[in-house]
């Protein structure tokens, strides 16, 4: 029996929200504060996903200020398909609100926004018999809308606001033979986050709530995955129906710490008395009938296309001036936009961190001013390795505290900058090696330069539970004066 390992999408991929057009399966997820927005991945199988784009890819469909804070931004974006076109539906925190955006292809070109007057966050879309378009929103409401114009023609109408638990959040509407069914989060997106369902005959109501609610949860279990909610429904080719959701893997001592974001698994559904049953969300299920491996990414981006890969990302904007693959051939070329990471307007090209244990290498070619690797949470929180004046340096800033750790003088010419992430052999809290002092982070992050170490860090104050917000860890190239081209970047999972 064919199994699949959860995660299906690893790495700071949260909100999952999934549609099944024929044999093909598309996902998209939540992008927050970094540019471009609504990451868009293909499926033949639901277990292997590749990136196919992203929804939000020009500055007219997402204008993202220096203002917007980290982990604002785009919120839970929900992907339909309806009448031979594809509709995803969501929310720009702090820039805008409710918008929705249609292609007739899944790569696109995807429409400019069509803005919804509607308050309210995590906006989902359905169409009932006659051909009406309903738009639920974090509540829980739903409105009756013409997704033409954004016009509300009905409602918003309350409808169903789970078991009492706090922030109802993230609803989908599916029509199941005679019922509607609303499934919706509870709890708050950590350690209590849940999944509970109701269902009416008409999306007007009433609800009428599962005897079993929550149908899904992991709060207060030893479960190595956590946090699990924010669920989605999808019917496979074979009639067996599966469920898409995020959860964390949190390590390290109590109360542990979360790295990677909030990221998106997969778990069989069953129907039983006419409710989804849903059982604990494993590390390794039997996997879907269907069975369709896809080639991923190379290990190394040479950055000899004429674009950049779809996996690389940006905080809030990625201006044309900022960077360019045609100013010097068979390189990224970034130039400074801003004059620190601690400050939104800076220049970054990343990508996220998708597998506990890693090593990321980055080779500078040359550079004029400051440029370099850096290991990003927020412009709070991430580790620096810099090359700048003839000599490279770890710098980390954490909260208020922004200290260099380390100094090392390079020749001219290229360098290699790594940052190996591991596991195991982590470091005590003191960063002494003596009896009876526990490691209390998750991992350990490794800087060098040209195969020299320069430092080894604690991956705590790179989590979640230190930095706060919704994201999670994202490695990339900067530069912060003059200019810099970086030859190749590799990203490799242990064991690659």
């Amino acid at each position: 029996m064919l199994t699949y390992d959860n995660p299906v999408i690893g790495g700071f991929h949260p909100d999952p929200s999934v549609c099944r057009v024929g044999e093909d399966y598309y996902l998209v997820c939540s992008s927050f504060e970094y540019f471009p927005g609504v990451p868009l991945f293909h499926s033949r199988d639901l277990v292997h996903w590749r990136q196919i784009g992203n929804v939000l890819d020009r500055p007219g469909q997402l204008e993202l200020p220096d203002d917007v804070p980290a982990s604002a931004g785009i919120y839970a974006p929900t992907l339909r398909y309806h009448d031979g076109r594809f509709y995803m539906i969501t929310t720009t925190v702090g820039a805008g609100g409710n918008f929705l955006v249609t292609s007739e292809r899944p790569e696109g070109p995807w429409s400019d926004p069509v803005w919804i007057d509607l308050p309210g966050i995590d906006p989902d879309l359905a169409w009932d018999e006659d051909g009406s378009c309903w738009c639920a929103v974090a509540g829980v409401r739903v409105a009756r809308i013409d997704p033409a114009t954004g016009k509300v023609l009905e409602g918003p109408l309350p409808v169903w606001s789970g078991t009492g638990m706090q922030h109802p959040e993230s609803p989908h509407l599916h029509r199941v033979g005679d019922w509607w069914y609303l499934m919706l989060a509870e709890g708050g997106t950590a350690h209590g986050h849940s999944v509970s369902v109701a269902r009416a005959r008409s999306p007007r109501g009433p609800y009428e709530p599962a005897p079993a609610n929550p149908v899904l949860s992991h709060r207060s279990t030893d479960l190595p995955i956590q946090s699990t909610g924010h669920a989605d429904l999808v019917q496979a080719v074979d009639g067996t129906w599966w469920m898409v959701l995020l959860g964390t893997r949190p390590r390290g001592f109590f109360p542990e710490f979360h790295v990677l974001g909030r990221e998106t698994f997969l778990t069989p559904v069953e129907w039983v008395d006419g409710w989804p049953r849903v059982g604990p969300v494993q590390q390794r299920h039997p996997a879907p009938a269907a069975w369709h491996p896809v080639e991923l990414p190379p290990d190394r981006d040479d950055f000899d296309a004429a674009h950049l890969a779809p996996y690389w990302i940006s905080p809030r904007s990625r201006p044309d001036r900022s960077w360019s693959l045609a100013e010097r051939p068979g390189h990224l070329t970034l130039h400074a936009t801003g004059d620190s990471l601690d400050r939104p307007g800076h220049t970054f090209v990343g990508r996220r961190q998708q597998h506990p244990d890693c090593r990321i290498a980055a080779r500078l070619q040359s550079a004029t001013g400051r440029a370099g690797l850096s290991v990003r949470m927020d412009e709070a929180h991430h580790y620096d390795l810099e090359v700048a004046g003839g000599e490279a340096s770890v710098i980390a800033r954490i909260g208020p505290v922004r200290q260099c750790l380390a100094r090392q003088p390079v020749a001219p010419g290229p360098v290699t900058l790594t940052v190996e992430i591991r596991t195991r052999d982590l470091v005590s809290p003191t960063g002494e090696d003596a009896p009876g002092l526990r490691a209390g982070g998750p991992d350990v992050l490794a800087l060098g330069i040209d195969g020299v170490p320069l430092a080894e860090l604690d991956g705590r104050y790179l989590s979640t539970q230190v930095a706060g917000g919704f994201t999670g860890r994202v490695i990339g190239m900067y530069v912060t004066e003059g200019s810099a081209s970086f030859d190749w970047f590799e990203y490799l999972p242990a064991g690659s």
